[in-house]
């Protein structure tokens, strides 16, 4: 059923939308979880040196029914970086509240809600950037990348971004890369996952989100949340031995274990389930059975950086592995 409404958001905007309700949906009782759909435009994809430009926040109940939205502009206090894809101006950004006077509202608005976005770990790590700036940490405990849902359900997609998704689905994107539209969307497109989900009888990917060390946010690895009335589920065990590691020119071989840092261009959690599906084994920490490191700045002094160079172990960037991992040699199966 779709009912139209009114919903008020800051800073001046009123959005008049039209919103689908979910009458008693398998989902709402497979997930019961209130959600916080956000998106975010940026100045870069670095966390630690880039900036938020606009954010979007959309409020959806557990049946997927849309409660609220909010959004508005930030003033970054630097360039805007790629303004061909975003569209977001010097001009048009002045005059906009700076992070800080608006996380009070935005902390309000994610407090005990799962955090979705469609790449939810760069959203979450430029925001908790922004609030690490201020001096403050986001009251998000779980987040929820519907990429990752996504390509758990199977869809005869021939890729999963979100206008694919939204076009699959029938939902109308009026602009690609506005925060607005793009979380306005998202929230339409959830529902649809989560049914599927739920009709699979597939637990959530939901990841944890500890608080960030103080150099940067980080992607923590956790336990996912259980369905209502299920087991809790942890990060299976890789299914081959480690073959030790990677050597130069070599290929990568099922069972290597692989250890990423710092920032990436491709959503972390894209890579630890490509890495996984490829037969990989991922890890939080560097140890002497580390088959390799994936790191964009080899020569950062982070402390699995550091850790690789005691233990000898390769480094790649991510453009390297992303190669290597086209062709994964077989390796042996634990017995």
């Amino acid at each position: 059923m779709e009912v139209d409404a009114v919903l008020p958001g800051e800073y001046g905007m009123i959005r008049s939308v039209t919103a689908t309700v979910f009458e008693s949906p398998s989902f709402a009782t497979a997930f019961p979880h209130p959600y916080a759909v956000v998106d975010v435009e940026t100045s870069g994809l670095a966390p630690r040196r880039d900036r938020v430009l606009s954010l979007a926040v959309v409020h959806v109940a557990a049946n997927g029914t849309v409660e609220r939205r909010w959004s508005t502009l930030l003033n970054p206090g630097c360039d805007p970086g790629p303004v061909h894809i975003h569209g977001l101006t010097r001009d048009r950004l002045a005059g906009s509240p700076t992070f800080d006077l608006v996380f009070d509202s935005l902390s309000r608005l994610l407090d005990g809600r799962v955090f979705v976005a469609h790449h939810a770990v760069f959203d979450w790590q430029m925001l908790a950037a922004e609030a690490m700036r201020t001096g403050v940490r986001l009251p998000v405990e779980w987040r929820l990348c519907t990429r990752v849902l996504s390509r758990r359900l199977g869809l005869d997609l021939p890729n999963l971004k979100l206008a694919t998704l939204a076009d699959h689905w029938g939902v109308v994107q009026r602009k690609a890369h506005d925060a607005v539209d793009d979380a306005e969307v998202l929230a339409a497109v959830l529902p649809r996952v989560l049914e599927l989900a739920a009709a699979q009888h597939l637990d959530l990917p939901l990841t944890h989100c500890a608080p960030p060390p103080d150099e940067a946010p980080q992607l923590t690895e956790a336990p996912l949340l259980p369905v209502a009335g299920g087991p809790a589920t942890t990060k299976p065990r890789c299914p081959y031995v480690n073959p030790g590691p990677l050597t130069a020119g070599g290929p990568l071989v099922q069972g290597m274990r692989v250890t990423f840092t710092g920032d990436t261009v491709t959503p972390r959690e894209e890579l630890v389930e490509k890495s996984t599906a490829a037969g990989l084994a991922v890890t939080g920490a560097v140890s002497r059975r580390t088959s390799l490191l994936v790191a964009n700045e080899i020569g950062s002094a982070t402390t699995k950086t550091r850790a690789a160079r005691q233990y000898g172990t390769t480094v790649v960037d991510e453009g390297t592995f992303l190669r290597l991992l086209a062709t994964v040699s077989p390796g042996l199966r634990r017995g």
